[in-house]
């Protein structure tokens, strides 16, 4: 008996160390979603076809958009939304647009997971990496801004890296008014037709905080937020997320420009976006003073995203700040960049169709 129970714990031991040391050598437990993998390989498909049956001629869909080839979006909708399974038609209909800019576009392939497209020109191996950091952001910015943020169950997340900014720049260019100046950036989110967002091919360590903030405009998009409401959630989320070192000395530095700078006129212009586009000073201020009024408002997560799923773009977000803090949006703004109350902060949209009149002259 004392041998048939050695035997028995030698045997069980034996099974216990092929368990962890096997562990160890498949890496870890799966969690259900594929690995990435690479469509080097792939040719751009011409026609696409629905779980249905019904097809459609993607290449005719196609036009040139500054040297890329775009997909009238409104068509291919026609043919993805009326399935049983759209989530996986447009799907299917963003990896053929990826295969066909590929295509156009020396030394780029498409790296997918079920929840990220990627194309980029990275090495098979980096372009893995970015596409589970998409995946990991994801799930990081879901639980971060619970209660207002959202992806579309089942579609994936497209992330596009030209390896060269006029390249960038020349794409982005489809997506503003024609000769329209706009100010330099990292990245872009575009809600237009296919939501997708862009950057260029850069260090991980630079790349990732500008996934993260454009990550946060994708999970806003079903919202009808004011764009500094939707800038200055993506830019406290991007810090949240993304280890990024603080200066005391730039932060200081940084509040005398505000106080420099703004005045009534110039605040109308953040409260209808337009200076977000400034060429000047007036862009990178834009962003910050953004990201301290939601500071200040995320301090009571309930009443913010209260206010976030009602503000809206028609006031700025006015009166729902009015509604739920019993505060003016335009003394709160002075507050945040430590000024005193300033008369003329306060909304004013029927000063906006001028505004972005006069910036577009």
């Amino acid at each position: 008996m004392r041998l048939l129970a050695a035997l028995i714990f030698l045997a069980g031991l034996v099974a216990l160390v092929a368990r962890i040391f096997g562990a160890s050598r498949r890496g870890p437990p799966k969690t259900g979603v594929p690995a990435p993998e690479s469509n080097e390989s792939a040719r751009p498909p011409e026609l696409l076809t629905r779980s249905d049956g019904q097809t459609l001629d993607f290449a005719s869909t196609l036009a040139d958009g500054n040297g890329f080839p775009l997909p009238d979006w409104d068509q291919v909708a026609t043919w993805t939304d009326t399935g049983e399974e759209p989530a996986s038609a447009r799907n299917q209909a963003r990896r053929a647009w990826l295969l066909h800019l590929a295509a156009s576009l020396d030394g780029l392939s498409l790296t997918e997971t079920r929840d990220a497209l990627v194309l980029s020109s990275f090495p098979r191996s980096t372009a893995q990496a970015v596409a589970r950091f998409v995946v990991d952001v994801r799930g990081r910015i879901l639980g971060l801004l619970d209660g207002i943020a959202e992806y579309p169950r089942g579609e994936q997340s497209v992330l596009l890296l030209f390896d060269e900014q006029d390249d960038y720049y020349r794409y982005v260019a489809n997506y503003y008014p024609e000769d329209g100046e706009f100010a330099y950036s990292g990245g872009m989110f575009i809600k237009d037709g296919c939501p997708h967002f862009v950057s260029v091919k850069i260090d991980l360590s630079m790349l990732e905080p500008v996934i993260a903030h454009e990550l946060t405009h994708n999970s806003l998009a079903h919202l009808s937020l004011p764009l500094w409401l939707d800038e200055g959630i993506a830019v406290n989320t991007e810090r949240h997320l993304i280890f990024q070192p603080s200066n005391a000395q730039e932060a200081i530095d940084r509040l005398t420009r505000h106080h420099g700078f703004w005045n009534a006129e110039r605040v109308q212009e953040f409260w209808s976006g337009e200076s977000f586009q400034r060429t000047d000073d007036g862009n990178e201020l834009s962003y910050d003073m953004a990201r301290h009024i939601v500071d200040l408002l995320g301090r009571d997560w309930p009443m913010f995203t209260r206010f976030v799923r009602s503000a809206r773009r028609e006031d700025a977000g006015a009166a729902a700040l009015r509604a739920e803090f019993d505060l003016d949006l335009g003394q709160l703004a002075a507050t945040a960049i430590g000024m005193k109350e300033q008369p003329g902060w306060s909304p004013r949209p029927e000063t906006w169709a001028s505004i972005r009149e006069k910036a577009r002259s």
